[in-house]
Formats: structure tokens, sequence, C-alpha cells
């Protein structure tokens, strides 16, 4: 695949000087301009010509054009209305490109119907197709884009994303780890998520003052299929995490007040094989479902 010569920091510079734009830091913007690591993302993604993808960060559209050509139908979200309009610009002549000028997020914890309405008109238009999210994410969007999007019933088959190297340890960490916490169990309950590379600031413009990474999560039905009610499994450890170093006898007292009284707890913890000093952040994901099951008189 032959990298567009157009996504480096000197054409940049000079594309954003003619329209009169600047970056906004409020919206987390910069460019990846390593085409190198470019391709590694895009070929990380696996594209293939039945895939819808879905963009959050439009940007100027470079990794638009080079998505295009490769799948079904592109979907792709930019909030910032003079972004918007340069990459409108050079993705007009795209038929199979859908450009949305909003925010992706209703709120922090709900995607745009909007988006997602253009989703899925794009994979029900022909059997077969499947969803990916492909992006580089902006740093202020990534964690509620990502986590949004694993609660939908139609989950993207897998997300190929740059975000924040610090959300990328999140994102992989293991228990006891300081990283782990809701969002590791969240994603790993049903997903392999992986680092793929570390992208130095050097790789964007502006350059962030923090490294990045490249990760890629891909959707495992088995998995998936253990968590018996997802809303309530995500709601339930966001929960226990909100004090990750308290004793989980105490929070489990506190969450399950009235429903639990001490001894209750106490066998609960004991038919999961925990101890009354066991901490979330210690907990598994298998061994987090069944307490969750448990708690919740669920199989």
């Amino acid at each position: 695949m032959n990298a567009p010569a157009r996504q480096t920091a000197s054409f940049l510079r000079r594309r954003f000087e003619q329209a009169g734009v600047r970056p906004r830091a409020r919206y987390g913007q910069s460019f990846l301009v390593d085409l190198n690591l470019l391709d590694i993302l895009v070929e990380a993604a696996q594209l293939e010509p039945h895939d819808v993808v879905l963009e959050v960060g439009t940007g100027t559209g470079s990794l638009t054009q080079w998505m295009a050509p490769r799948v079904a139908a592109v979907v792709t979200v930019e909030i910032d209305r003079q972004l918007f309009q340069l990459a409108s610009e050079e993705l007009y002549t795209l038929e199979n490109v859908t450009m949305l000028q909003l925010d992706a997020l209703q709120n922090k914890n709900r995607l745009n119907p909007a988006v997602l309405d253009a989703v899925w008109e794009a994979l029900d238009a022909a059997p077969g197709r499947r969803f990916k999210l492909v992006a580089n994410l902006p740093y202020s969007a990534a964690t509620p884009v990502i986590g949004n999007l694993l609660a939908l019933e139609r989950a993207p088959h897998s997300m190929i994303v740059t975000v924040q190297k610090e959300l990328a340890e999140r994102l992989t960490a293991r228990p006891g780890t300081k990283d782990y916490g809701a969002l590791s169990i969240w994603v790993q309950s049903q997903c392999e998520a992986e680092v793929v590379r570390i992208l130095p600031p050097s790789a964007f413009w502006p350059r962030p003052k923090v490294e990045s990474a490249i990760v890629r999560i891909v959707l495992d039905p088995g998995r998936r299929a253990q968590i018996a009610d997802r809303a309530l499994f995500h709601e339930f450890t966001r929960s226990l995490f909100r004090h990750r170093r308290k004793l989980l006898r105490g929070q489990l007292l506190s969450m399950m007040q009235g429903q639990f009284d001490k001894a209750q707890v106490d066998a609960v913890l004991g038919a999961v094989g925990l101890s009354a000093h066991a901490r979330a952040e210690q907990l598994d994901v298998a061994t987090m479902l069944r307490l969750c099951a448990a708690c919740h008189g669920q199989p």
C-alpha cells in the first residue's frame, strides 16, 4: 500500500494556514503524520470489501481516503465544523463515504443516535457486512467511544485505534497492576486486546505531550455470551472500582444495602472462593463475572 504524500506535518501546516484553521486542543486534535505508522494502523485493521468502517475524528480525511477503496462503506464523524469542511473538499468524490458533522457522543454513556443510524443503514444495505471501528481517536472521546460501542447489541467485530499510551495500558492491564480497572474488565470480558505499536509524540502534528499507541481489540463472541446482563455487569464492575483498594466485603455491603446482611455477603464471597480481605483490583475477569452472578442470583 502506498501512503498518500499529503498527510505530512509540512503539508498540514500549509493546508491549515491557507484555510485559516488551527488545531483545537479542546478536541484533542493531533494528526498522525508518520506515514509508516499510518500504514501499520490500516494493515492492523485487516480491511475487507464487506466491511463497514466507523471513523471517529475525520480530521483532514487522509485515513478515510486510505480506507474507502478497500471497504463497502465508511461512516466518518467530525465534531469540528472547519475540519469537516476541509475534509469534505477531499472526500466529496468517494460515493461510499458518509460524512457526519457532529459529536459522536450524545453523552458519556451513549453514542449519538445519528452515528448509529448511519452505521446500521450501511450494514443492512447488503448481507454479510461486518462492522469495524478504525480511527485516530480524539483523546477526550476515546474511552467513552470504546466503552459504549461494546455496550451495543451489534458491537463492532474489531476496533483498531490510536489512543494515549496510558489508555492502551488500561485496556490491556492484568489483575493486581496499577492500570487494571473497570475498563480493563469491561473490554477483556468481551474481547482480545493487544497493543500493536507504541507511537512517539513526533508521529503526530501538533505533537502531544504524551506517547500514544495503536491498539487492536477483537470481539470474542464466546466471552460475550458468558455475560448474562451486560448493562448490569458494567455497572457492577464500575461500582466496585470506585474505591478499588477498599475491601470487597465492605463495598458489597454498601452496594447491596437492604438486600444482603454481613453473613450473606460472607456467604457470597465464600461461594466465589474469595476471602473477606479481597479487593476488586485483584479479581480477574472470570472471578468478577462469578461474583456479579452470585450477588444478583444469575446462573
